[in-house]
């Protein structure tokens, strides 16, 4: 938890015990466990937010790279017909 092993956790409760003292360690380990949920529910919403938005945008881009291969398939295919028929033009006007 945080990179604090068991002996890092144990001193700071120690010490937490010894400066809050033992009637108010109780209600501040209830606020601190609540405000751990409520930030960890915030982080939940955001990364679900975030991963809604990415879809939205990711959806769009693929249809806009299907469109873009085929685009640039056709014109692959156009200018392989067109070296394929210039050769055969060039001989027919040489033999004019």
């Amino acid at each position: 938890m945080f990179g604090m092993g068991w002996l890092e956790i144990l001193l700071i409760l120690a010490i937490a015990l010894i400066v809050i003292g033992p009637q108010k360690l109780p209600e501040l380990a209830k606020t601190l466990g609540k405000a751990m949920g409520e930030l960890k529910r915030a982080t939940s919403d955001l990364k679900e937010s975030v991963d809604l938005d990415i879809e939205d945008f990711k959806n769009p881009m693929e249809e806009f790279k299907e469109d873009f291969e085929t685009v640039v398939k056709d014109e692959m295919n156009k200018d392989e017909m067109d070296i394929k028929d210039t050769p055969e033009k060039d001989k027919v006007k040489e033999n004019e």
